[in-house]
């Protein structure tokens, strides 16, 4: 294809100033801050196709690297709407694909065949679980997924299993190594890869053979890095190593929406970049095509409280918007009602979609309400990045084993429960129990508790299945006019399943635990509800919401995700809820430090919204089954007053009461700007720790004395210390 001066200003057509600066650099280490919805993905393909176009690289001395397949594709078909089905010849893929092509050419050199197999994520925790049984190790004890995630994080830092060994630090870490340099052997004796050594391997194929190094930094004259901010140490190695002849690389990323620590990303490889290459050239896109002036303006001054970042001012030329909502709910019930009051208003009144909305939260444990009122209001919705609530593995093995505590003869919550947790009883014991009840008119449970004649089972099984039994009728008489919450709580534990979960030591477990600790709420508000309430009550109305819950989804739904899921997304409205100091931030990462990436997470949630923002927060929040009283998020305080409206959903008033009048008895003031911040005797405040209770007296210097209800205690607080607000 024949690329004349006509194809090359088409290519730079319509862009912005510093959009074309970007497409047009002709060389060299150039990094790309892309603010949120700046366009960055239109520069990367028009600068990959002005490349080709201008004469500076041919289409396969080009590597351009993503993070999702999917983007890969993307980039792929918009490249070649720009140039043509030359495109085709480039390396557009992820760092795995990559990888992979090359050790499919060079793997020999590290012993292995050519025609090595990858391990999917089901194949390596499997492999894992082997290794540790050959070792002697109790799966229990050590749970494979959480052994696994140590050799991938460890594998992610380029840490091979010689190196973690000298690195052990107590019995879980050498149970790890053991577990990491078998796990390798059996890799390399079955010809295997996982996903992780396909960058390890392509590191240790370039350090080892130099030559094939140069090959590859030859063979790429130019490379282009996409989401910079998300790369771990050993995508950053690679990406150095290749660019190290050349030093033409390119990398595009946003500092402030470095939010994946957790997967092992370093935020420190894009803001360290200009160390890496003195001579880069670094371009800042600021204008935003996406949000109101608004919504950005908040967003800016949010993020400008990180110090570890690179300046950037996001505006746009959308106008202004409406001031950001900011909802003071008395309770997660409240804010959920308030939600869907406001979804429900802008559809009905503002012509606005369900499909136009979305909910964010930190963690998956509070949609939970939100879903309850949602189907209650009639709004269809859908839950992006997880599962709905009732719908969680975990849940159903929860309510699975209430339904057996109530009806021994549910076959059907026996089999789902029997070997969850892990007790050894496999799909054959099973088989063979069944076989066995059936032939005897027997329940599945009254087998199990026979299990020790029945002929065709391993002994093993039989006392699992016969413990099973025997802790099953335990809990059962123990439940007998207990509340609901008591007899999960105890169930959850005496079943092993918090235990195991524990052991296993990893996010998604920790996810899981925190599920299991709302749907232990969900039994306390019915036992509060309906007093003397019975297990069989319960368990109906649970029955009878998820079969509401399972109503055909009308194609225009309401989305619900947690913030990490949202990035990438738009919508015209977004609400964030649960915007409190311990659930957003995070109490975890307030306690490791990072609020830095916990403000970055707020900076992403508030660029993915259009034309509406919202934020919520509750003065009490029943939350993991324990209610907390709560300080609004750190967060709110952040924006600027003129850009937020601040609504209550108590009374009926505004948040924000009218300044003190003439002649109002004494008042104790926290600063001068916030008209909210003033107590007088008789007040109602909640005290962060110390719950509801009133101001008994006000003294100079900014001290009241307030008497707590809970305890009858009366204590003199700090007002510009103390965590304390009205009530």
């Amino acid at each position: 294809m024949s690329i004349n001066q006509t194809n090359i200003a088409s290519l730079v057509e319509g862009l912005n100033q510093p959009q074309r600066l970007a497409v047009e650099q002709a060389g060299g280490p150039l990094l790309v801050l892309a603010g949120a919805g700046s366009g960055k993905t239109r520069v990367l393909t028009h600068r990959v196709a002005y490349l080709i176009a201008a004469g500076a690289a041919r289409p396969h001395e080009i590597l351009a690297i993503t993070f999702t397949n999917k983007a890969a594709n993307e980039m792929k078909e918009r490249i070649e709407a720009l140039i043509g089905p030359i495109a085709r010849t480039m390396w557009i893929s992820t760092f795995h694909a990559a990888c992979a092509r090359i050790l499919r050419r060079d793997a020999q050199l590290l012993g292995y065949q050519r025609n090595f197999t990858i391990y999917d994520a089901a194949d390596q925790v499997r492999l894992v679980k082997r290794c540790l049984s050959d070792l002697g190790y109790d799966v229990k004890r050590f749970p494979p997924k959480g052994v696994h995630a140590n050799i991938s994080a460890a594998k992610n830092k380029l840490i091979d299993a010689n190196e973690f060994a000298e690195m052990v630090d107590g019995f879980f870490d050498d149970t790890v190594s053991k577990a990491y340099e078998l796990y390798q052997k059996k890799l390399f004796a079955n010809n295997a890869m996982d996903f992780d050594d396909l960058l390890l391997r392509t590191v240790d194929l370039f350090r080892r053979f130099p030559e094939r190094l140069e090959h590859y930094q030859n063979s790429f004259r130019h490379i282009l890095v996409d989401e910079y901010q998300d790369t771990n140490h050993a995508q950053y190695t690679l990406v150095n190593m290749l660019g190290q002849l050349h030093r033409n690389v390119c990398v595009v990323g946003d500092d402030d929406q470095s939010i994946y620590s957790w997967r092992g990303a370093d935020i420190r490889n894009i803001l360290d970049f200009e160390q890496d290459y003195p001579e880069a050239v670094t371009v800042k896109l600021e204008q935003n095509y996406r949000s109101t002036q608004t919504i950005l303006s908040a967003a800016n001054c949010i993020i400008a409280n990180n110090r570890d970042r690179k300046n950037k001012e996001l505006w746009t030329a959308l106008g202004q918007g409406e001031t950001i909502q900011i909802m003071e709910a008395e309770d997660e019930h409240s804010e959920a009602r308030f939600v869907a009051g406001e979804i429900s208003r802008m559809k009905h009144e503002e012509g606005f979609s369900y499909g136009d909305v979305a909910v964010f939260y930190r963690v998956n444990a509070q949609s939970r309400v939100l879903e309850d009122i949602l189907v209650r209001y009639g709004i269809p919705y859908r839950v992006v990045g997880g599962t709905k609530f009732y719908e969680r593995a975990e849940i159903k093995d929860a309510l699975a084993y209430l339904q057996l505590l109530e009806n021994p003869a549910d076959s059907v919550a026996f089999a789902r429960i029997v070997n969850s947790p892990k007790r050894g009883i496999g799909i054959a014991s099973v088989a063979t129990l069944t076989r066995y009840a059936d032939a005897e008119g027997l329940s599945m449970m009254e087998a199990a508790g026979q299990a020790a004649g029945i002929a065709d089972l391993r002994p093993a099984s039989a006392r699992a299945l016969e413990d099973f039994s025997h802790r099953m009728s335990e809990l059962a008489e123990a439940a007998a006019g207990t509340p609901v919450a008591e007899i999960m709580d105890e169930m959850l534990n005496a079943t092993g399943y918090v235990e195991a979960l524990q052991a296993e030591r990893t996010i998604e477990a920790e996810g899981r635990l925190e599920n299991l600790m709302e749907i232990v709420g969900v039994a306390g508000e019915y036992d509060r509800r309906a007093p003397g309430g019975s297990l069989g009550d319960f368990l109906q109305e649970i029955s009878l919401y998820t079969d509401i819950d399972q109503l055909a989804e009308e194609k225009e739904v309401v989305t619900l995700m947690t913030l990490h899921n949202a990035k990438g997304l738009e919508f015209p409205v977004v609400l964030i809820i649960g915007a409190e100091e311990g659930v957003f931030p995070h109490s975890r990462s307030l306690e490791e430090q990072n609020l830095e990436e916990e403000r970055r997470l707020c900076y992403v949630g508030m660029t993915r919204a259009m034309s509406r923002l919202y934020f919520s927060f509750a003065v009490t929040r029943n939350l993991y089954g324990s209610r907390s009283y709560n300080m609004a998020s750190r967060f709110i305080a952040e924006m600027p007053e003129d850009l937020v409206e601040v609504r209550t959903a108590r009374a009926g008033r505004d948040f924000r009461p009218a300044h003190d009048a003439a002649g109002a008895s004494p008042a104790a003031f926290i600063g001068e700007k916030d008209p909210d911040a003033f107590f007088r005797v008789g007040d109602n405040v909640i005290h962060a720790a110390f719950g509801k209770g009133k101001v008994t007296g006000v003294e100079p210097g900014g001290t009241v004395a307030v008497k707590f209800d809970l305890d009858g205690s009366e204590r003199k607080l700090m007002i510009d210390y103390a965590p304390i607000r009205k009530a």
